[in-house]
C-alpha cells in the first residue's frame, strides 16, 4: 500500500509547488486540501478527516502570513498559526507524522552570523510570536514532528516579493527598496523538493529525525539586491531602483534586520543539496512567464 501524504494549505505558494511535484512521486498517494475542504481551525473536522482518510505524513503549509495585518488582527493570526496547530497535532497523534513550516521571523534579527536551530528566539512581531508559539505547541503535543523554518519565500504562485517587483518594475519609473535587511530568498519549488526528499529519506531509513531544521537557498542578500537581480532577469530597464534604510520605510510589523539561516543540520541529516538563491531565481524565471 502506498504511503499517503496530506498537503494542507495546498493553494498557497508552497502548496502549489508541492502539487507540481506529485507526478514525480508515483510511490506516494497525495491528498491536497485548503480551508475550503479542510478547515484546520475546526478540531472535529480534522479528526473526522483523519478517521476517514489514512494519512502517513502531513505537510502543513497552512498559515496566516499577512505580517503587517497581523498587528491589527492578532486573534485571526493566533487562531491559524497556533490553535490550528494544536488541532492538527491532536488529531494526528498516533496516525500521521507532521512536517510543519515556520519562519525566520521567530528571531529578532540582531545576529551577525547564519542562524542555527539552537539559537535563541526572540520574535518582534505578532506574526513571529504566533509562529514561535505554533512551533512550541507542535513539539509539545506531537514531539515526533519536523519543523522547517524558511525565509523570503517566492514562486510564480500567490503573492510575493518577486512577482510584486516584476509588476511594479513594469509600472513605475522608480522604486525605493530596503537595503539593510539581510536574508536569503527561498524558491518555493526548492523547499517543496526538500520536504519530499525528507519523506523519501525517512522511508528509506525507516526513521523520522524529529526536531527543528532551517531551509532557505544558499547565499545572502538585501531586498534591494534581490530586486536588482529580479529586474535584471526580467529584462526591466525602465525602472530605477534606489536603496533606502528600514527607518525610511516604516511598516506596522518589525522585520528582522538579519535572518540568514544556517542549513548545516538539514544538509547533513538528510544528505540534501541546497541551491544558491541566484541560481534558483534564474532557473525559476521560465515558470514566472508560464504561471506568473
Amino acid at each position: 500500500m502506498k504511503m499517503s501524504i496530506l498537503i494542507t494549505g495546498a493553494k498557497g505558494q508552497l502548496g502549489c509547488e508541492l502539487q507540481q511535484l506529485i507526478p514525480l512521486y508515483p510511490q506516494f498517494h497525495f491528498i491536497s486540501t485548503d480551508i475550503d475542504s479542510l478547515d484546520l481551525c475546526d478540531k472535529k473536522a480534522i479528526e473526522s478527516f483523519l478517521d476517514k482518510n489514512r494519512v502517513d505524513y502531513i505537510i502543513n503549509c497552512a498559515a496566516y502570513t499577512a505580517v503587517d495585518d497581523a498587528e491589527d488582527d492578532a486573534d485571526s493570526c493566533y487562531q491559524i498559526n497556533c490553535d490550528a496547530i494544536q488541532n492538527l497535532a491532536g488529531a494526528a497523534c498516533g496516525k500521521a507524522k507532521i512536517i510543519h513550516i515556520s519562519t525566520d521571523y521567530v528571531f529578532d534579527g540582531k545576529a551577525s552570523r547564519p542562524l542555527q536551530e539552537t539559537d535563541e528566539t526572540n520574535p518582534q512581531s505578532v506574526y513571529g510570536k504566533s509562529k514561535l508559539e505554533g512551533e512550541q505547541i507542535l513539539l509539545k503535543s506531537a514531539p515526533c514532528s519536523i519543523i522547517v523554518r524558511t525565509s523570503w519565500l517566492y514562486s510564480p504562485f500567490g503573492n510575493n516579493f518577486a512577482k510584486t517587483m516584476i509588476r511594479l518594475g513594469k509600472e513605475k519609473e522608480a522604486l525605493y527598496i530596503v537595503n539593510d535587511q539581510i536574508g536569503t530568498p527561498t524558491y518555493a519549488a526548492d523547499l517543496a523538493k526538500a520536504l519530499l526528499h525528507i519523506i523519501v529519506e525517512s522511508e528509506k531509513r525507516n526513521t523520522f529525525p524529529s526536531g527543528i531544521y532551517h531551509y532557505s537557498n544558499e547565499g545572502a542578500c538585501s531586498w534591494y539586491d534581490f530586486c536588482l537581480k529580479i529586474h535584471e532577469l526580467a529584462g526591466i530597464t525602465t525602472c530605477k531602483v534606489y536603496p533606502i534604510s528600514t527607518t525610511a520605510y516604516p511598516t506596522k510589523a518589525a522585520r528582522p534586520l538579519y535572518s540568514v539561516l544556517d542549513k548545516t543540520k538539514i544538509r547533513e541529516t538528510f544528505l540534501l543539496m541546497v541551491p544558491h538563491w541566484e541560481e534558483s531565481l534564474k532557473s525559476s524565471f521560465n515558470q514566472f512567464v508560464i504561471n506568473g
